[in-house]
């Protein structure tokens, strides 16, 4: 009987310690010096895949700083979940924005009716996309399935950042942002699934709308999602809309945005 209760223990302590796992805490250093905090979430260590998929996710307004905490405000227990991690391995990445940084843009855009790329993208993003191509060096990082989401200003980084490197991405998940329409008539091969709340009083749900229908009329493969009487993703009080949250941080709705083929 003692025997059995060891060999349980064992088996037991085994798999906490392999879901037990925690976003680790990062920094990356850009070739110009910029540093950026970032968390990192390993594949779980009982995934037998080969290679994994690379998720990046670009926080909005509300979660800039320098604690390298607040960027997980949204969404960073989804991926926590050890039955996410067990069913969907891979490597996720929460970079943080620095409180002067804007993302994509170099200040908070005054309208989001011309949302026109910046001539260079600034130092923080542009030390995202150094730190993504870092990653794809990795030999277990399957480079044909790279997935990038963002809520709101991290919605438009979102929208920024496929539109000037639409080769990386194998899809993309913009939640409440914005993007001047014209952008998007280049992107081939990424996948779209879009969400907004009409009641949006930040970023206007025409936004998504007009993304929407650029992507459609260029031929993306694309999906809208929106949310009657929804404001954007939070609401007055600051709290996460349930029914916002059960559709874009469900891993079940994820798997289906991205088409994530785990364990191929």
């Amino acid at each position: 009987m003692k025997r059995i209760l060891i060999i349980v223990v064992l088996l037991l302590g085994g798999y906490l310690a392999a879901f037990g796992q925690e976003f680790e805490r990062m920094v990356f250093t850009a070739e110009d010096g910029t540093e950026l905090n970032y968390r990192l979430l390993r594949p779980a260590e009982t995934a037998k895949a080969k290679k994994f998929p690379l998720i990046i996710f670009l926080h909005g307004l509300g979660e800039r700083g320098t604690d390298n905490d607040r960027q997980l405000t949204w969404g960073g227990n989804m991926f926590l979940n050890p039955v996410n991690m067990e069913k969907y391995p891979a490597y996720v990445l929460f970079p943080q924005c620095p409180e002067t940084a804007f993302w994509a843009y170099k200040d908070i855009p005054a309208s989001y009716d011309a949302l026109y790329a910046e001539e260079q993208m600034p130092a923080p993003f542009k030390a995202v996309k150094e730190m993504i191509d870092t990653y794809l060096t990795y030999p277990d990082i399957d480079r044909s399935r790279v997935y990038i989401m963002g809520l709101s200003m991290g919605g438009m980084a979102t929208y920024d950042m496929v539109s000037r490197f639409p080769e990386i991405f194998a899809a993309a998940i913009p939640i409440c942002g914005a993007v001047e329409p014209s952008r998007l008539a280049g992107i081939e091969g990424v996948s779209f699934r879009i969400f907004h709340g009409d009641a949006d009083t930040v970023v206007p749900v025409k936004c998504s709308r007009e993304a929407y229908m650029a992507l459609k009329e260029a031929g993306v493969k694309v999906e809208y999602i929106e949310f009657p009487g929804m404001h954007s993703w939070k609401l007055e009080s600051g709290i996460l809309p349930r029914r916002l949250h059960g559709v874009a941080f469900q891993a079940e709705e994820i798997k289906k945005i991205l088409k994530i083929r785990y364990g191929s």
